[in-house]
């Protein structure tokens, strides 16, 4: 294996900003809403993005027929990566899309069809369909797949499991990765449960904690570090890192990430507030305050009621058209919520104390699991463990994880 862990220093050439885009990603694209008050905690500004990093990024992508794994949040100042890369004259072949598609606008779960990009006419091959790992002869013609998709450091959040898949495709064929690096704005603290290889899926495939606290990069270069693809000692992996970021901050993204994490304080509830999604509670997709909202039919607490509606990345909103009666957060200064630096599970067990039928609380599938990497998180709530005793079962294997989290670190630590 070879790793290029390229050094940190300013940059300026953003000459390329002003090429006339035609954006691949326009359409659906929404700002995130903004936090207007001065923070107190730390928040990074004045970030470089790998992908800006031209000086770093070009030299590995020259002369070499590329893949590009992007979506809408793929961007170089205001022009979409895969326009700056064409515009300077890289030889782009296809692009591979992930969970919620090239654009950034399809609801979560809902499978991703391969297509053209009408724009550009590249191919656009799916990895959240019939497949979500490139086949060999997805890799036939290409050198790199240069990666460069914002996360939200949170493990049952796909794109890290699309990373591995990604990984490992070209580790077998031989083709070269980059991951051009951006900000994790939940990246300043650890915690959650371990996961048990025995619930290993999709939404967390590696023996890391829910929120791990490291960014795509650093993730990368554990996962074939561990050795958790095959024949991860044959991948050429190089990384271009971020400038004016580290693990003391969060980050203000300047797009939503996906549909449904609408602003910071979504981002920052959402390692709480999605192990709501293997119960019978609503996190508010449906609404314009998804992961700020919880609620149920079936629940007898709370002091807000919202009905979920079809909107553009929820068409299909669980209790769709159904009154859900529950607990508000949008008024919630996000500050509050990034000073815990912990996951916060007082809700989900208030949720369950609360509903009417206990027994019909989690789903049958039992989703949470999966979610959770464990049963022991369902099985905890539902014998009455309190916060506290569910938290002390998590520091063991917190205090092994971080051992191993610190040999991969790019940027300084909390």
């Amino acid at each position: 294996m070879s790793v290029n862990i390229n050094s940190i220093f300013p940059v300026l050439l953003f000459f390329f900003l002003a090429v006339t885009s035609c954006s691949a990603s326009t359409n659906g694209d929404i700002q995130l809403q903004s936090e207007e008050k001065e923070s107190a905690f730390p928040v990074a500004t004045n970030v470089i993005v790998g992908a800006e990093r031209m000086d770093k990024l070009l030299p590995l992508l020259k002369e070499k027929s590329l893949a590009l794994v992007v979506n809408h949040s793929s961007r170089v100042g205001e022009v979409h990566l895969l326009d700056t890369l064409l515009a300077l004259g890289m030889d782009v072949k296809k692009i591979f899309a992930l969970e919620h598609g090239f654009r950034g606008d399809a609801d979560a779960g809902a499978l991703i069809d391969d297509g053209i990009d009408e724009r550009t006419g590249l191919p656009v091959i799916s990895l959240y369909g019939q497949s979500k790992k490139p086949q060999g002869t997805d890799l036939k013609d290409i050198d790199l797949v240069l990666f460069d998709i914002q996360d939200v450091g949170v493990r049952f959040y796909t794109y890290i499991s699309s990373l591995h898949y990604i990984m490992e495709a070209a580790a077998e064929n031989g083709v070269e990765v980059v991951v051009a690096d951006r900000p994790n704005p939940n990246g300043f603290y650890i915690d959650g449960p371990i996961l048990d290889e025995h619930f290993r899926s999709f939404v967390g495939m590696h023996p890391v904690p829910v929120v791990h606290g490291m960014t795509v990069a650093e993730y990368a270069l554990m996962i074939v570090g561990e050795k958790w693809i095959n024949q991860a000692e044959n991948l050429i992996l190089n990384v271009v890192t971020c400038l004016g970021y580290d693990h003391r901050m969060t980050y203000e993204l300047p797009l939503r990430p996906s549909p449904n994490l609408p602003n910071l304080r979504s981002i920052l509830l959402y390692p709480s507030l999605c192990f709501f999604e293997g119960t019978e509670v609503s996190v508010g997709r449906g609404t314009y305050l998804q992961f700020q909202l919880i609620g149920s039919p079936y629940s007898s607490i709370g002091d807000t009621t919202f009905i979920p509606k079809s909107l553009p990345g929820a068409t299909q909103p669980p209790f769709l058209g159904r009154e859900c009666r529950g607990f508000s957060f949008s008024g919630m200064d996000w500050e509050n919520v990034a000073q815990k630096r912990q996951i916060d599970l007082s809700w989900l067990m208030k949720m369950y104390e609360g509903f009417e039928d206990k027994d019909k609380f989690f789903l049958r599938n039992n989703f949470i699991d999966r979610l959770a990497g464990t049963d022991q998180l369902r099985k905890q709530i539902k014998a009455g463990l309190s916060e506290e005793e569910i938290r002390a079962s998590w520091q063991e294997g917190l205090e092994a994880f971080k051992l191993v989290r610190a040999q991969y670190l790019l940027y300084p630590d909390f």
